[in-house]
């Protein structure tokens, strides 16, 4: 599939790229796509939720009534369970959500997530550019050009660029990533992938091994 390469005026350029059938035109797998995507979020969690159970409370180890003939539950301390102030019964303690995943499946999870985006005509690809200084004018005056404003795009560049990044930094539902710390999570959430001429031979480079 060959794709037309815009300049940052959104005009043709008069070249095209060639998308590599094996990374833009797979048969999307469903769900490869839903373990790496759960994979992400889980490694973004914390899992710093923490209770005090009854050995950690602070509070007076004496028996408040007797064992029997109180008409009630035994409850021993003030730091029981059954009391108001006192400790969690199974709560949740600190602990490690991530979890592996097999390389080959993550990038056919990938893989599927840029054909997707490829069957939906929501990839736009353009020169590679670069800004002087940083400018989110000029940035917001790229995106009424390439006609993605409001779309939700996901600039994808093959290195990092600091004025590219600041001049983006301060806008909404505008992402930035490089080619090759795309993931799936990150091309499902956006509208539209606007690829740089590099940034797709080095997707095509890292999805192809």
């Amino acid at each position: 599939m060959e794709l037309s390469v815009l300049n940052i005026q959104g005009k043709e350029t008069g070249r095209k790229v060639a998308l590599s059938e094996k990374v833009f035109a797979v048969t999307p797998n469903d769900h490869a796509i839903y373990l790496d995507v759960k994979q992400f979020l889980a490694n973004q969690r914390q899992g710093t939720a923490k209770a005090k159970e009854r050995s950690e409370m602070s509070g007076s180890t004496r028996k408040l009534g007797r064992q029997k003939g109180g008409g009630g539950a035994r409850r021993g301390d003030i730091n029981s369970p059954v009391l108001v102030g006192g400790a969690r019964v199974f709560g949740p303690q600190p602990r490690d959500y991530s979890f592996k995943l097999n390389k080959k499946l993550k990038q056919l999870a990938r893989r599927s997530a840029l054909s997707y985006k490829v069957q939906e005509n929501a990839v736009v690809v353009v020169e590679d550019f670069n800004f002087e200084a940083p400018k989110t004018k000029q940035f917001v005056e790229l995106l009424k050009n390439l006609n993605v404003e409001g779309k939700k795009p996901l600039f994808v560049l093959p290195g990092s660029n600091k004025n590219v990044y600041l001049s983006a930094r301060n806008l909404q539902n505008v992402d930035m990533a490089i080619a090759s710390d795309v993931n799936t999570y990150g091309v499902l959430k956006a509208g539209v992938l606007v690829l740089t001429e590099g940034a797709v031979a080095q997707i095509e480079t890292v999805l192809n091994k």
